[in-house]
């Protein structure tokens, strides 16, 4: 028993730690300060070797390039901290999804109508991996999404009307966003830019883009480099639904294990 008390400390210190170092991966992946962070962990690793090794030249190096890099890591990514310092204590379980009835009928109304119009339009819907490089060369809007602002960021003859605009759970987060086109060769040439930059940011990040063509008035939406033409507003409702779905919680083996054996009790006290 004096053990198990003994224990729980340290225990309870490796957890917090691991959920703060995971959770730190997660919130920078896909940023610039992500791979700053990854080069940082490397010299940590490097300097903790040479710490053990005796390599005290290299351990006085780092330990001054470490002093100057703190420094420089705040105030080059102070945007990703103070967003991520806003975050905290705030429920962000869901923020990935799209809610139901919410933004997804209102995304669906703005392209059926675009592509009734044929209008062009570009909208890119962030999942795990941030898209704030993409954000930050469009125009930071923040707003809720609906059906009458999209129309207007893609009228024809609006400066937005050519870019992308990016949504991050239920608001849009910029318009007139530049997206990578991509270099796929297989790509047919009946496809337009909107298409390739739609396909290119996807082959870069997880985000799903939809694209209404303003030639032929049709939906598609493009997932992982992949692109699925010729929509309607029921179809383009079943992929984002697909897409978009919250995940089950995972089942705990231990609490599986709980719950079996009490069943099995239950069932033998009833004889």
């Amino acid at each position: 028993m004096e053990l198990l008390l003994s224990l729980w400390r340290p225990v309870l210190e490796v957890l917090f730690i691991w959920l703060l170092v995971y959770s730190l991966i997660r919130f920078f992946q896909g940023t610039r300060a992500f791979q700053v962070l990854m080069g940082l962990v490397i010299l940590a690793i490097i300097f903790n070797i040479a710490k053990i090794l005796g390599l005290n030249t290299i351990n006085w190096v780092l330990t001054k390039l470490f002093a100057v890099g703190v420094v420089a890591f705040l105030i080059i990514f102070q945007p990703e901290l103070r967003r991520a310092l806003a975050r905290i204590g705030q429920n962000t379980f869901l923020s990935g999804y799209l809610k139901k009835g919410g933004t997804v009928d209102e995304l669906i109304q703005a392209c059926e109508s675009l592509a009734r119009n044929r209008t062009g339009a570009l909208i890119a819907l962030e999942r795990d991996i941030g898209l704030r490089n993409y954000i930050e060369s469009g125009m930071i809007l923040d707003a809720r999404v609906s059906q009458e602002l999209l129309l207007t960021l893609f009228h024809t003859g609006t400066p937005t009307h050519d870019g992308g605009a990016i949504i991050v759970g239920d608001r849009i987060a910029a318009c007139g966003a530049l997206f990578p086109l991509s270099q796929n060769q297989e790509i047919p040439r009946v496809l337009g830019t909107r298409h390739r930059a739609a396909i290119g940011l996807t082959e870069d990040t997880d985000a799903v883009c939809v694209i209404v063509s303003e030639e032929t008035g049709t939906i598609s939406v493009a997932v992982h480099g992949k692109l699925t033409r010729d929509l309607d507003a029921d179809g383009l409702n079943k992929v984002l639904t697909n897409l978009f779905r919250a995940p089950a919680p995972a089942r705990s083996p231990a609490l599986e294990f709980i719950e079996k054996n009490w069943k099995f009790f239950k069932e033998k006290s009833r004889l």
